[in-house]
């Protein structure tokens, strides 16, 4: 029997190469000989840099760059074997990750650490970027990236404005005079997978700015300062991304790196699936069983989750896909329906989520080596 192992980390418990172990592990105990890959995989969210420098037997790069409040922090990115692509997360330098609850503050925080991964890893000759944007501090719209690429942003005396989404209130022109060929040269693919546009009700500002610490008033305020960070990008490049879908992504990262680099917004799970060529995989091996797995799987697995994706994809080639979870509920006919063979959740009686989170990787073993003890009893395998 062959088994391609591709889970997605089960949030705040196990990563996703932990998951796939502890799966392999219980198929192990049926089946000694089983010939099992493992590919762990992510959503574009927390844990796809793990996910693609694993899968690729890439590397990793730490340097000290500027925190969203511009203290020094050591953040980390990926960079694939080959040497082509770095894969950024947003969160490692400009995450609310490394804020305390006190310290959120959506007028200063900025991108600007990030940024600098950006250029260490132009410096290093990269020049294809997976930029992966969850979990930001910020709503600055990108700006602080693009301050650190060499763009001046500067208000109308032509001082530079301060860092941060309130100091886009006085941004009046767009210097990039400055900014290397390097920047010019490099391929940006955004992990996106919200449709938010860059401004409005439904914007960057409005949707995201209070779990980043802004009051009804302060999103007004900072949504008016996005306004003006966006007529701005219109007014230099042509390019109006007020309004378009995914563009208020991280605070609205997402809007002004597509303002000004040469990038595209992609779904986190497409974009990953692509960058460790999963299709392909699938195409050149003769697998019997997809085994992946997330930390909870409910009706909204559907839209753009690891899970779904992968089902589409095993579904095309007639492969049937079992998935494994901390927490099943709701209704998953959309899930089957596109190719999902069936679900199973890993606890094995009346437990807390703490004990599941502490617990998780003895429940994933063993709720694996019962799925296989069964199909080794049907298929004889």
């Amino acid at each position: 029997m062959k088994v391609l192992i591709a889970p997605d980390s089960f949030k705040g418990s196990l990563t996703a190469k932990e998951v796939a172990s502890a799966m392999k592990r219980g198929i192990r105990k049926v089946r000694i000989g089983a010939d099992v890959e493992l590919i762990p995989i992510a959503d574009g969210g927390e844990g796809t840099m793990d996910s693609l420098v694993e899968a690729t037997s890439g590397s990793y790069y730490e340097c000290k760059v500027e925190d969203p409040l511009g203290r020094s922090v050591s953040a980390q990115y990926g960079i694939t074997k080959d040497n082509k692509t770095a894969v950024i997360e947003l969160s490692s330098a400009s995450g609310l990750n490394i804020l305390t609850e006190n310290e959120l503050d959506p007028y200063s925080a900025s991108t600007y650490g990030t940024g600098q991964l950006i250029m260490h890893a132009l410096n290093e000759g990269v020049r294809n970027f997976i930029i992966c944007l969850g979990g930001s501090a910020t709503n600055d719209g990108g700006s602080g990236i693009l301050k650190a690429l060499g763009y001046r942003l500067v208000d109308k005396n032509g001082d530079t404005i301060k860092p941060g989404g309130i100091g886009l209130k006085n941004l009046h022109f767009i210097d990039d005079s400055q900014v290397s060929p390097k920047v010019q040269e490099a391929f940006f693919q955004i992990a996106c997978d919200v449709n938010n546009p860059f401004v409005g009700s439904n914007g960057a500002a409005a949707i995201f700015g209070p779990q980043k610490g802004a009051n009804s008033e302060m999103v007004q305020e900072l949504d008016n300062a996005m306004m003006v960070f966006a007529n701005c990008i219109e007014q230099k490049t042509r390019q109006s991304v007020h309004h378009v879908p995914g563009a208020g992504a991280a605070g609205g990262a997402a809007g002004g790196l597509m303002g000004f680099l040469n990038a595209e917004l992609k779904p986190g799970i497409q974009l990953v699936m692509e960058a460790v060529q999963l299709e392909e995989f699938i195409q050149q091996e003769t697998f019997d069983l997809l085994l992946t797995g997330e930390g909870k799987i409910d009706s909204q697995t559907a839209s753009g989750k690891v899970v779904a994706g992968l089902a589409e994809v095993a579904k095309r080639y007639s492969l049937p896909t079992v998935a494994l979870s901390g927490n099943v509920d709701g209704e998953l006919t959309t899930l089957y329906n596109r190719g999902l063979s069936a679900v199973f959740s890993i606890t094995n009686g009346p437990m807390t989520l703490r004990d599941a989170m502490s617990e998780g990787s003895d429940l994933i073993e063993k709720q694996t080596e019962q799925i296989f003890r069964l199909l080794s009893l049907a298929y004889n395998y």
